[in-house]
């Protein structure tokens, strides 16, 4: 009897220890996650990342269009404008070496959103090319450098 006993205070114990750790790790989670439509922002801007680092310009002005049309239609302001008017200048780039140009000013500006808004901590990193003397977003920890796609794909160092 006193055997179960112990076994069923152990369980309520290790039950009531889970239900806390889910809690927290929720919470964290949370702090972490992005409003739309910063989400939506950033989530664009991985594409055209991704694209640039395979020395592609596949959906480039496309994902550039719908972060600027984001942005001016953020009736909360969350992101400024700058970042819209980066996007169009990148959305208009007609070549590659045009786009990578237009794409420094547009990391730059979202680096500078998440550190000053201490957000998307472990799910964004800041990596920073000394040859192209820019930062910019990723999701992976490998680095995949946009500015030098192919040629360089692991030129720089991830900065969180």
């Amino acid at each position: 009897m006193k055997l179960m006993k112990d076994t069923v205070r152990s369980l309520i114990a290790l039950t009531i220890l889970a239900a806390t750790l889910a809690a927290s790790a929720a919470e964290k989670r949370s702090e972490n996650a992005l409003m739309e439509p910063v989400k939506s922002v950033l989530d664009n801007y991985l594409l055209i990342q991704r694209e640039l680092a395979k020395d592609s310009m596949k959906g480039v002005a496309e994902h550039a269009a719908a972060i600027s049309k984001a942005v001016k239609h953020d009736d909360m302001k969350m992101l400024p404008l700058d970042v819209a008017k980066q996007a169009d200048t990148l959305a208009a780039a007609k070549d590659i070496k045009k786009a990578r140009e237009g794409f420094k000013p547009l990391s730059a500006s979202l680096v500078k959103y998440l550190a000053d808004n201490k957000a998307g901590k472990g799910i964004y990193h800041e990596a920073y090319c000394p040859m192209a003397k820019a930062s910019w977003l990723q999701s992976e920890k490998d680095i995949r450098n946009p500015y030098y796609g192919k040629s360089m794909l692991d030129c720089g160092t991830l900065k969180n």
